[in-house]
C-alpha cells in the first residue's frame, strides 16, 4: 500500500488525441502504473498514475495539456472476487468516504492494484494498516512444502 500521485488530464474528445498522448508518454519511456478514462460530450478525462511523474509533468507541459494532480491511494490486492469489498468496507465502517476506484491488473505476483480517492489519504492507510495487522495475526501464513509446489 503506498500513496501515488495522480494526474487527470483534460483532453479534446476527438480522434487521434489519446493516441497522441499516449504515444508520446511512450516515446518519452514512461510506464503508466494504472490509468482510466471517463467522456463527456466536449472533453475526455484520464486518471493516470505514472512511474516517473516528474517526466510525465515535462511531456504534458510540452503538450500544453492541462491537468491537474492529486494524492491517491493504491491497495495491492489479491486478484479473486472481493478483494477490493473488503478494503472498502474497512474504510466505509471507519466512515472514510470514497469519491472514486479503479482497479489495474499486472500488479508484482500476478496481483492487481486497487487505485482508491479518499477524503482522507492518511487515515485511510492507517486504518488499511491496522486492519492489516489485526488480520494478519489471526490468519497465519501457510507455506508449501518444497516437494508439493512442483
Amino acid at each position: 500500500m503506498y500513496i501515488a500521485e495522480q494526474f487527470s488530464i483534460f483532453m479534446v474528445n476527438k480522434p487521434g488525441v489519446l493516441a497522441q498522448v499516449l504515444g508520446d508518454f511512450a516515446r518519452a519511456k514512461i510506464n503508466i502504473i494504472a490509468i482510466t478514462m471517463m467522456d463527456s460530450v466536449e472533453h475526455g478525462v484520464m486518471r493516470v498514475i505514472f512511474a516517473a511523474p516528474k517526466k510525465a509533468k515535462e511531456v504534458l507541459t510540452k503538450l500544453n495539456m492541462p491537468y491537474n494532480k492529486t494524492e491517491v491511494l493504491c491497495v495491492n490486492l489479491t486478484n479473486k472476487a472481493g478483494a477490493l469489498a473488503t478494503v472498502v468496507e474497512r474504510l466505509a465502517k471507519n466512515h472514510i468516504n470514497i469519491s472514486y476506484a479503479y482497479c489495474t491488473a499486472g500488479a508484482k505476483g500476478g496481483r492487481t492494484t486497487g487505485v482508491l480517492k479518499v477524503a482522507d489519504v492518511k487515515k485511510a492507510m492507517k486504518v488499511l494498516q491496522q486492519n492489516q495487522k489485526k488480520y494478519s495475526k489471526s490468519q497465519p501464513v501457510v507455506r508449501r512444502s518444497q516437494s508439493s509446489r512442483k
